[in-house]
């Protein structure tokens, strides 16, 4: 192959260069193609995760005595009904609540500067604590400045419609390949040569497990964090526990700093209420970190991915960087598979090669 490429450079280079150059432009064109529809590859992916998140709840169930036909139509039922539970209950609550922070912010800092331990911080600052507050404060409460994030306000009503219309398709593709998920994972398995079936199965097996495992116990330990939030947070009398509570659930997912960020930004938000308040909240996320570390996380992902640390924080860093929080959320079992096949496919041909 390579003496033909080379006689066929060397007597005839302008047809050598019509088919490189006819190479580079369907390359070129599958690219532009695939950006085309990244947002649809997205939500076939996202709806893949969320299945294989979903699965363990259906062996749990097989686990039971259920058969999996029923286990996986209970599970779809409750998924359906969780899905609707949010979109008609929690989320019109969290919409006002956070537009009612939004608005209350700057009565909230005006208070906050009457306090007597602020005005001692700020004469101890000279000033600079209340300008960052100030600066806060006016940002967040600014309606220009959503705007500016959102790339103005067409850009948002697309986005949003955007959203809706993406979330619904993967809602739609999640109930489908969770009740198709065995023969669709027969029908790629059969596509694999009968030699090395068998293998490639196994492998993909253990993958799709870890991935499923982690990504319903991420889920778990984020619902704690939440309902763990919303309780201590009301029972300090912080305004707006609800929205703060959803906010704390969505940090949560990020690998090994999400609840450092969430202890961080309850405690600053406490901070409006009052120092004891913070101080009372801090102490407790820090006792509820060592909770979740030693007690929670062991028993709800003592099954699941297992990565060393550094791998975590880069493969978040690098997934958040691409995909934003779903990328970090899905970078830790990809990288997962990938330490599973270093570790039982290259390294052992390595070693008889």
């Amino acid at each position: 192959m390579r003496e033909r490429n080379a006689n066929l450079m060397a007597n005839r280079p302008f047809v050598w260069a019509f088919i490189a150059a006819l190479g580079v432009l369907l390359a070129l064109g599958l690219a532009s193609a695939v950006a085309s529809i990244s947002s649809v590859v997205f939500s076939v992916f996202a709806a893949v995760f969320v299945t294989l998140g979903l699965d363990p709840l259906v062996r749990w169930f097989e686990r039971r005595g259920m058969p999996r036909g029923v286990a996986i139509l209970t599970v779809i039922i409750l998924f359906v009904l969780v899905i609707a539970g949010l979109l008609w209950i929690v989320l019109p609550l969290v919409i006002t609540q956070a537009t009612s922070f939004i608005q209350s912010l700057p009565a909230m800092y005006q208070d906050l500067q009457a306090q007597d331990w602020f005005q001692e911080a700020q004469s101890g600052t000279g000033g600079s604590l209340g300008t960052v507050y100030a600066w806060i404060t006016t940002t967040i409460s600014d309606p220009n400045f959503w705007a500016t994030v959102g790339g103005g306000a067409l850009n948002i009503g697309v986005a949003i419609v955007g959203g809706i219309s993406t979330g619904f398709f993967i809602f739609v593709l999640t109930i489908y390949f969770t009740a198709t998920l065995d023969s669709s994972k027969a029908a790629i398995y059969s596509l694999v040569s009968a030699s090395h079936r068998a293998r490639v199965v196994d492998y993909a097996e253990r993958i799709m497990q870890n991935v499923g495992r982690y990504l319903s116990g991420m889920v778990v330990l984020a619902f704690f964090n939440a309902l763990y939030s919303l309780i201590l947070l009301s029972l300090v009398r912080v305004p707006f526990a609800l929205v703060i509570s959803v906010a704390a659930f969505f940090i949560t997912l990020i690998p090994l700093i999400g609840t450092v960020l969430t202890t961080v930004f309850m405690s600053v938000i406490s901070l409006f209420v009052s120092p004891l308040a913070a101080l009372i909240v801090l102490i407790a996320m820090l006792v509820y970190m060592q909770v979740e570390a030693y007690v929670l996380t062991p028993r709800v992902m003592s099954r699941a991915v297992q990565v060393p640390g550094s791998i975590v924080l880069i493969a978040a860093l690098a997934g958040g960087t691409l995909a934003g929080l779903p990328g970090a959320l899905v970078a830790i079992p990809v990288a997962a598979g990938i330490l599973l096949i270093i570790k039982e496919v290259v390294v052992p041909w390595k070693a008889r090669s």
